[in-house]
């Protein structure tokens, strides 16, 4: 028998005791050895020996930095239950059936733990014996030496609204809100600041709630109300809540949080004709108080929850909203690896959109694995990705009026229907006519396919080109020797460019004659005189002039009026045929001469004229080949099923045509079904079946985990974090699903993360100032008891914005004035996080922009549509380049509000870009307030601002008259809202003698005044 012996942590199973330790036997003997001061133990101390060991080798990558495999050996649950294996990694008593033995040391030659390329020591034989030994000893790990896990889920953004009892401030309040910020101010001795004087507090409101500067009549008659009336001010708020300009600017602030654009981004940059709808959506919701929780639930699965609504699609615009690779999906296979990698980035965009725009948490870093400071799981974000794995973005057609969309529902599943029906009569027919009916069919479908091209190269003559209708041209024939004519038969051509088609370069004026002088000296024989009224244009049908009773050698044909092209004119015909008595064409390859011809072989040239090649002839071929297939089907089936299918034929037409008579269907750039073909074919090709989604390790496409079905965030305990649809449901019910979740009165991310929005934009700054993040790694609130009160009290009042609006900005917080008076508070809280005073801002981009253009006068409130553009693009075909420096400044189509502005991803427009306008590829929850040279610069010398003062100075000159004096104060006003000093007057006075009154204006535009609202 072995004993073992435990002697300064090494283990030692020799038979015989060392030497300097005493055996003793029997109980008595152990009872007095544990009693002894001396090297000899139980097992290893944890604390001592143990912990050490796994601090130096095993926690870099299992510690509370890293928890590879979701394992840590510094918490004693995890590191006995093991990591996302689910295998036991430490069992007490048993070091041979123990993982943690198992991988350290080295039984496993393909997992040795630490690995190599960790650059961290492994263990060596004594500390693996160490580690064994102290498991086989029962591992006796003390509670004190395990590390405490933070508990993710008890965190302030996660937890339940609860509406908080108002505090009791000294001063009594009308608005709730003061109550809550009043109350943190008297615990630090501080109050708020005076009121603001009414034409700032004007002014103000003018720019938070429409975007634009109240003209100096508004506020003089603002200041006057202020005075007389004690609800002048609420009256006012009401005005400009009502005003279209409202939902104008409220819906830029929502365009930036969405990261919104007009084109892809990317390398191919190219336009989203059609993504205008939804920006126009934004405005039309906001001006109409739309329910919060509609309008999130539209922008998500708006088809889906009101089917039939111009709103229900416009909105599905936000999906959408973010960049698309135009590459990675048009071009590359979605089964290629690029092409896999580019549907996961934009199911990833449109993931990131939804919750981080309607939840402000960062799902998206938990792609690659569990998010490190947020209880989101890998498995949340591909539960998220899998709402939208059957969506991609492209165009979706809708119908404006839900009558017109409900008829064309009910009209193409008629269509379908019949179509179905179709096909099951057309097979019965195929098997019935056998070989003989296909290779018929073959031979139609290429006849079709000619007659629809609608030429082929040797289809006619062309002229050359004129800048003038009215240039005469001819061309005739030689038919070698005078013959007796019959007819002569001219065929139009067809050509699809620029769209004409059929009966393209026919000419509109012309004469048929025929002569033995090859000159047509003298008096030719007049076959056809159609040059003093407009023919119409046949198409390719031939058209017959009789010629009985004529002969001669050379018939010719001259067109006295041409046929429009592209802003020019030319003469072309596909075929001239002059036939005999005999019913012999005799112009059947003769010789053809012309005034001139464009000639590009082998299209156009002068022998196509009369080579018996041209469209009517095809549709000739065609109506022999139907005739065939008729006699055929006449004899192989049964004259029920031929009435089946010819009624069926007839009431597709008939369906058809009632589609073709709706009004024309509108288009918006959405997340949609895809039904395109090739490397860009979507779900569509499959009814929209979603695509399976797999948990990725580390991200990647190339390694797929486990199936993942939809779903959303854990982290949320109040509300499933998965969704129970049906197998066959459409995927539209995933979308439905999350939206519902989103938009749930116990979601509490979705009501604290739109109010803080809401408050970020009236005072510069949020309740919480990572409006984007509500995670450990955004910023805590500065007023959590005001912020559960404003999401609680907005989500149980219906969601109305404009209610919310009125709150903010009647409350004495907001009122307040923004100047520094008050030396203790700014030295307590110079960043005004208390809000002890208001906040002085810089105007935003879009701002500056239409003020310029309202004090101008040149403001167009034209509403709605496609963007204005300030560019000119080159190269449009391939990769556009978006040209600024090319664009008119003088262009009264850009004299529209900002927010219409056509918005390029990949080329920012120069001048917003220097007033620190969003970028669209990003989601921007706040926008940058610098100051710059660069901006200085831009508002002295743009284009624009140097037109826009040109206009400024001739509609203060208009307004005020010949006077400098009293041009320098209706300059003022008009840019202010109120007169000069003194000193200001006679400065600026000077200054418009000197250079002038355009240069004037531009100074006064340049102003910080008018740059910046108190």
């Amino acid at each position: 028998m072995k004993t073992r012996f435990y002697i300064k942590g090494k283990a030692s199973t020799r038979g015989t005791p060392p030497n300097d330790c005493i055996l003793f036997v029997g109980w008595v003997a152990v009872i007095s050895l544990l009693s002894l001061s001396c090297n000899v133990c139980a097992a290893p101390d944890f604390v001592r020996e143990v912990r050490p060991i796994f601090e130096k080798s095993c926690l870099p990558c299992h510690g509370p930095q890293k928890q590879k495999s979701g394992y840590r050996l510094d918490v004693r649950d995890i590191a006995f239950k093991g990591g996302d294996s689910g295998q036991t990694a430490i069992i007490a008593g048993d070091a041979k059936n123990s993982l943690l033995l198992h991988y350290i040391s080295g039984e496993d030659k393909d997992m040795v733990m630490p690995p190599k390329q960790s650059n961290v020591p492994r263990l060596t034989p004594d500390q693996i014996a160490t580690v064994r030994d102290w498991i086989e000893a029962g591992a006796i790990w003390p509670e004190a030496a395990s590390a405490k896990l933070q508990d993710l889920q008890d965190w302030w953004s996660l937890k339940p609204i609860t509406k908080p009892a108002l505090p009791k401030t000294s001063t009594p309040d009308n608005n709730p809100m003061d109550a809550f910020i009043r109350a943190q101010l008297v615990e630090k001795g501080l109050t708020m600041s005076p009121q603001a004087d009414p034409r700032t507090l004007c002014r103000r409101l003018y720019f938070d709630l429409i975007g634009l500067p109240p003209t100096p009549e508004e506020l003089d008659a603002f200041e006057r109300e202020f005075k007389a009336d004690t609800f002048a001010y609420e009256k006012l708020v009401d005005r400009l809540l009502a005003s279209p300009r409202y939902g104008e600017r409220w819906a830029r602030h929502w365009l930036d949080v969405v990261h919104y654009g007009d084109t892809h981004g990317y390398d191919k940059d190219q336009p989203r004709a059609n993504a205008w709808p939804y920006r126009d959506y934004v405005i039309r919701a906001f001006n109409e108080d739309k329910p919060y929780a509609r309008f999130v639930q539209e922008q998500v699965a708006g088809d889906v929850l009101y089917p039939g609504s111009r709103d229900g699609i416009e909105a599905l615009g936000f999906i959408a909203a973010g960049p698309w690779d135009l590459i990675g999906h048009a071009e590359v296979e979605e089964d290629k690896t690029d092409g896999k990698v580019a549907r996961h980035l934009d199911r990833d965009d449109m993931v990131g959109n939804v919750i981080g725009t309607f939840s402000s948490a960062t799902i998206q870093c938990a792609q690659c694995h569990n998010h490190k400071f947020d209880p989101f799981s890998q498995e949340d974000y591909y539960a998220l990705q899998a709402v939208f794995s059957a969506l991609d973005r492209a165009e979706k057609t809708y119908d404006l009026d839900p009558r017109v969309a409900a008829e064309r529902a009910a009209l193409t599943a008629r269509k379908s229907a019949l179509q179905t029906k179709d096909k099951v009569l057309a097979e019965r027919i195929k098997q019935a006519g056998g070989a003989e009916l296909a290779d018929l069919q073959t031979k139609i479908a290429a006849a079709q396919s000619v007659a629809a091209q609608g030429r082929r190269p040797e289809y006619g003559w062309h002229s050359n080109i004129e800048p003038k209708a009215e240039t005469r041209k001819w061309v005739q024939v030689d038919l070698g020797t005078p013959i007796a004519l019959d007819r002569v038969v001219l065929a139009g051509c067809f050509d699809d460019f620029n769209n004409i088609g059929a009966g393209f370069g026919f000419p509109p004026r012309f004469r048929v004659e025929a002569s033995d002088n090859v000159e047509f000296g003298g008096t030719p024989i007049v076959i056809a005189a159609h040059d003093l009224e407009d023919y119409a244009n046949p198409g390719t049908a031939p058209q017959s002039f009789v010629a009985t009773g004529k002969t001669a050698r050379y018939v010719r044909v001259t067109a006295t009026k041409l046929a429009p092209r592209q802003n020019d004119f030319i003469f072309a015909l596909a075929e001239l045929q002059v036939w005999d008595k005999a019913g012999k064409n005799a112009a059947l390859g003769a010789a053809v001469t012309s005034s001139d011809s464009i000639e590009a072989p082998v299209r156009w040239g002068r022998k196509n004229l009369t080579d018996d090649i041209y469209p009517a002839k095809s549709n000739e071929g065609l109506i022999l080949l139907h005739r065939q297939r008729d006699e055929l089907l006449a004899r192989v089936t049964d004259e029920p099923t031929r009435r089946a299918r010819a009624e069926t034929a007839t009431a597709l037409a008939d369906v058809t045509k009632q589609i073709a008579a709706l009004p024309a269907e509108r288009a918006v750039y959405a997340g949609t079904i895809h039904t395109g073909s090739g490397a860009f074919a979507g779900t569509g090709a499959k009814g929209g079946k979603p695509r399976p989604i797999f948990l990725l390790a580390r991200g990647q496409v190339t390694s797929p985990g486990k199936e993942v079905g939809p779903g959303t965030l854990s982290a949320v305990t109040a509300l499933p974090p998965r969704f129970e649809i049906p197998l066959d449901a459409s995927e539209g019910a995933r979308r439905g699903a999350l939206a519902k979740w989103i938009t749930d009165e116990k979601n509490p991310l979705t009501w604290r993360s739109i109010v803080n929005r809401v408050w970020q934009y009236h005072f510069g700054r949020g309740l919480v100032e990572t409006s984007n993040d509500f995670g450990r790694m955004g910023v805590l609130p500065s007023h959590p008891e005001l912020l559960d009160w404003l999401a609680g009290d907005f989500r149980d009042n219906g969601g109305s914005f404009k209610r919310l609006h009125k709150q903010i900005v009647t409350s004495a917080a907001y009122r307040q004035s923004s100047k520094v008076s008050n030396v203790k508070a700014a030295q307590l809280d110079s960043n005004n996080v208390m809000l002890w005073r208001q906040n002085r801002r810089k105007l935003d981009a879009e701002s500056v922009r239409d003020a310029t253009l309202a004090v101008s006068g040149t403001l167009d409130l034209t509403m709605g549509g496609p963007g204005w553009q300030d560019f000119v693009i080159e190269r449009p075909e391939h990769s556009p380049h978006y040209k600024y420096d090319k664009a008119d400044p003088a262009d009264v189509k850009t004299w529209r509000r900002s927010i219409y502005r056509f918005i390029v991803r990949s080329q920012m427009q120069p001048f917003m870009t220097a007033l620190d306008c969003a970028d669209p590829s990003m989601r921007v929850d706040k926008r940058n307030e610098s100051v710059s040279p660069a901006q200085a610069l831009a508002l002295l010398n743009n284009g624009f601002m140097v037109t826009q003062a040109t206009h400024f100075a001739a509609r203060v000159e208009k307004e005020a008259g010949p006077s400098p004096q009293a041009q320098v104060e209706r300059a003022f006003r008009l840019a202010f809202g109120h007169a000069p000093s003194a000193e200001q007057t006679t400065k600026l006075t000077a200054f418009a003698k000197e250079h002038g009154l355009p240069n004037l204006s531009r100074l006064i535009l340049n102003l910080n005044e008018f740059v910046f609202v108190d």
